[in-house]
């Protein structure tokens, strides 16, 4: 009847955006996710930081950045410092430790609206899809390939399609604030 397949990867790779962008934001556990995508002048060339260097997490409040250049390090450490991700990078001679330091209440709070904002965008994403896909139903119903109780049936079918994803990103954003606020 009708294929809901286009609709269905472009809410997957909007759920993938969005766990990406969540995964970004420091809960007070290190994960390389939160410096991967930094961007550091390496050379005149602006690159992101998990292609010049590896990233490790070392224990539960720290991370370790081995740059495969050594040279390449004072640029990591003006990177990380100019990100405004909130964590003071402290450099040896081969590595960049960062140690993340106890999130406050009000860094929590910031954080918890940032997911919600991001949440946002993703729905406004779903919403503007589901538009996409209500306006080809009803061009193929006005064309008269399908029948208008089939294109009530598909509104309703595509409704409980983008009450799924939604809900798939909600859950997502509730347990990343949960983590957040634990």
């Amino acid at each position: 009847m009708y294929n809901f397949s286009k609709l269905e990867q472009e809410s997957n790779k909007i759920i993938e955006w969005y766990s990406g962008e969540i995964a970004k934001l420091r809960t007070g556990r290190a994960s390389p996710q939160i410096v991967e995508d930094v961007k550091v002048d390496y050379y005149g060339q602006i690159s992101a930081l998990k292609t010049i260097a590896s990233i490790s997490v070392q224990d539960a409040k720290t991370l370790l950045i081995k740059p495969w250049d050594k040279n390449a390090i004072p640029s990591i450490e003006k990177a990380v410092i100019q990100s405004n991700i909130g964590i003071n990078p402290v450099a040896d001679k081969d590595h960049i430790r960062l140690i993340l330091p106890e999130l406050t209440g009000e860094r929590r709070e910031i954080l918890v609206k940032n997911i919600k904002e991001k949440l946002e965008e993703a729905r406004v994403s779903l919403r503007k899809i589901r538009s996409d896909v209500w306006e080809d139903i009803q061009e193929r119903e006005k064309a008269r390939e399908i029948s208008e109780d089939d294109k009530f049936r598909l509104k309703n079918d595509l409704q409980k399609k983008i009450d799924d994803f939604q809900k798939r990103l909600e859950d997502s954003a509730d347990r990343k604030i949960e983590e957040i606020r634990a």
